[in-house]
């Protein structure tokens, strides 16, 4: 029972002491950490054979004579699991103690002691089979996976037990919508991304390189053992689940607006950023021991963070965005539906015709990257994966600015203002098209290209909707981004790879787009001010708009001539272009002598057509005159050397294959 004695709180016995257990359920959380990470060490030391193939003993003792440092690097380690086992075991005394029968405190305490015997099981497994030091077969990769992932459950039963000992409310998973599902794959592709490390970083302990350039030679190596090939997939994995990460965090900020939810997404986004750029420093410095250790402790942060924002979103407490006015007798808000919508309100709320125009620029970039056509399968399965990727994005932006598109009268009809599709049913179909969307362009063409129309999706819906829509009149310049990733994902598509031209597809659009854009904002400012959009026109007035979409125009044209030196095209869209773009600055200085709307209207039409164009006459001239680069292919018997001298007389685009010859 709580008391007050002027202005301080005085707590009785039993909240001191959950409040003390609840400190020991998390410092029994970070020393696991700490055990985790000697774990690695020894992993990276090559000492899991420190102690022979004895267990729990080690070579024959309990309590050996310690000589090699291999031996004393596992022993520690066995020592450190011994400690952390007596701790976890305490942990469950005083759960049962403090808190009543049924309580999630108690049974997240019984799930710490299960994944701690699994773990330790585990171990003995690597040491008793032989699974340690330089042992590279399939089993020890699927080991490594399996005690990554029972580490991680772990983990996150430690950090439940604190949660919930620390005040934490339960968890409602029934209801969540599109939140809970999304969620789910979170969680899902977090334990996936691990698996992908712990082995990843296996192999960089038995194939080490000497360089970041052999490295990535072995990595695309056809006869390169399979842990070394795996090591090239690993960072579109992380890049991917990433960016999905950082899109859900941010979603779930919004859908779930509590004060616990703002702090552990927070804590998430930094902890995806850090892990990404860990990664590559990682890379860079050919994955030496202590980065390795660094890596792996932000990605037990990472999940741990995750943990919490599951947890605070799912809590009984938090609010549900996305489903208020569901219950009887509640007044409509304006997330509610009414349940009439037809397959036409669907295909609306992906907004085809923003999306035509993009999914052209995709296209076109596989027709460029080909310099011809890219085939049927591939063509057919991209142009899915694109529509999906752009329409889910779409659909997220209506959830988001609903209230904003019923003040504009160019949106005001769209089918979540006039709550033909309710927030909920949105929601749900954006997520079905974005995994969609995922599986198909992985499965047709490549993980890059997947990745590349998910960081579309994510610039869009975070940076741009989120971020910088209502707050700045940069939200087109640097939100405008997200139009440009398309043409990305094409190019990845065909090639697997992006080259500069890719990258210059890429700009084009970037600086195209305030042109368009803004051309747009000067018809309806009105519009935008009552909305409370702080679009340019409205923030600047008419002539700096004016003067701004002159500036990039000429970036655009400047920037489309960029592949006449790369020397990629040639006299085909050297003419066209020139004459595209003539007509660009034409319609802008007609802006600038005249800006009322009708010029606006004219510059706004054409601007589209110019990108549509463009990409065309770029793919025609490819088809006309680009000559690929011809591919040497030497055939080396195995065992035989070869200088570099030898390879690059070949050229800049030789490739050799080792292959056994019999005599």
């Amino acid at each position: 029972m709580d008391t007050t004695k002027g202005s301080t709180k005085v707590q009785s016995k039993p909240e001191r002491s959950i409040r003390n257990f609840a400190y020991y359920a998390w410092g029994v959380l970070i020393y696991h950490l700490l055990v985790i990470l000697w774990g690695a060490y020894v992993r990276a030391t090559g000492s899991g054979a420190g102690c022979g193939g004895h267990w729990p003993s080690c070579n024959g003792d309990m309590f050996p004579v310690i000589g090699a440092a291999k031996t004393a690097i596992e022993y520690t380690h066995r020592v450190s699991v011994a400690i952390g086992i007596g701790m976890v075991v305490s942990l469950v005394p005083g759960a049962f103690r403090y808190f009543p029968a049924g309580h999630r405190v108690r049974m997240a305490a019984l799930s710490v002691i299960f994944f701690t015997f699994t773990e330790a099981l585990v171990g003995a497994g690597l040491v008793l089979f032989g699974l340690v030091e330089h042992d590279a077969s399939i089993m020890r990769a699927i080991a490594m996976a399996i005690h990554l992932i029972n580490t991680f459950l772990l983990l996150g039963a430690l950090t439940c037990t604190a949660w919930w000992a620390s005040g934490g409310e339960p968890a409602k998973l029934r209801g969540q919508g599109a939140v809970g599902w999304a969620i789910g794959f979170a969680l899902l592709g977090t334990l996936l991304l691990s698996v992908s490390g712990a082995v990843t970083a296996l192999g960089d302990t038995l194939y080490p390189s000497h360089s970041l350039l052999q490295g990535l030679r072995q990595d695309i190596s056809p006869t390169a053992h399979f842990l070394i090939r795996l090591r090239f997939l690993h960072p579109l994995i992380a890049m991917s689940v990433g960016l999905y990460l950082l899109l859900m965090a941010g979603l779930i900020s919004f859908l779930r607006p509590t004060e616990a939810v703002q702090k552990y997404v927070r804590l998430l986004g930094i902890g995806v950023l850090a892990q990404i750029a860990a990664g590559f420093i990682n890379m860079g410095l050919l994955a030496p021991i202590w980065m390795q250790l660094v890596h792996l402790l932000l990605a037990d942060f990472v999940w741990i963070a995750l943990l919490l924002v599951t947890a605070g979103a799912l809590s009984t407490g938090a609010p549900q965005v996305e489903m208020e006015g569901f219950s009887s007798g509640e007044q409509a808000s304006p997330h509610a539906g009414e349940g009439t919508a037809t397959y036409h309100d669907y295909i609306v709320l992906t907004k085809p015709r923003v999306i035509s125009l993009l999914l052209f620029t995709t296209l076109a970039a596989m027709f460029i990257a080909e310099g011809g056509w890219p085939g049927g399968w591939l063509f057919f399965w991209v142009t899915l994966g694109g529509y999906a990727a752009a329409g889910a994005a779409n659909a997220i932006n209506m959830v988001i600015d609903r209230d904003i598109d019923g003040r504009m009268l160019r949106t005001a009809a769209r089918p979540t203002v006039t709550r033909v599709i309710s927030s909920r049913s949105a929601l749900s179909f954006a997520f079905a098209l974005e995994i969609f969307s995922f599986a198909a362009l992985w499965a047709a063409a490549n993980l890059l290209a997947a990745m590349l129309a998910l960081a579309g999706l994510a610039f869009y819906v975070l940076v741009y909707t989120l971020a910088l829509k209502r707050r700045t009149w940069h939200n087109i310049v640097i939100g405008g981004a997200a139009g440009a990733f398309p043409p990305l994902v094409g190019w990845a598509a065909v090639t697997g790879s992006l080259n500069p031209l890719a990258w210059c597809l890429f700009a084009i659009i970037f600086v195209w787009t305030p042109v368009h854009f803004w051309a747009l904002a000067l018809m309806i400012k009105d519009d935008y001010a009552a909305a409370g959009i702080p679009m340019l026109p409205v923030v600047l007035g008419e002539r700096v708009t004016v003067l701004m979409i002159s500036l990039y125009a000429v970036l655009t044209a400047l920037i489309s001539a960029i592949p006449l030196f790369q020397r990629e095209v040639g006299g085909i869209y050297m003419v066209a272009s020139f004459m595209l773009n003539a007509m660009l600055l034409l319609r802008c200085f007609q802006l600038y002598k005249v800006p009322e709307r009708p010029q606006a209207m004219s510059l706004y039409k054409y601007s589209m057509l110019y990108l549509a164009l463009l990409f065309l006459i770029m793919a025609i001239d490819r088809r006309m005159s680009y000559v690929p680069p011809v591919v040497h292919k030497m055939v080396i018997p195995a065992g035989q050397a070869i200088s570099n001298a030898e390879i690059k007389s070949l050229g800049t685009f030789s490739q050799t294959q080792r292959i056994p010859i019999n005599d």
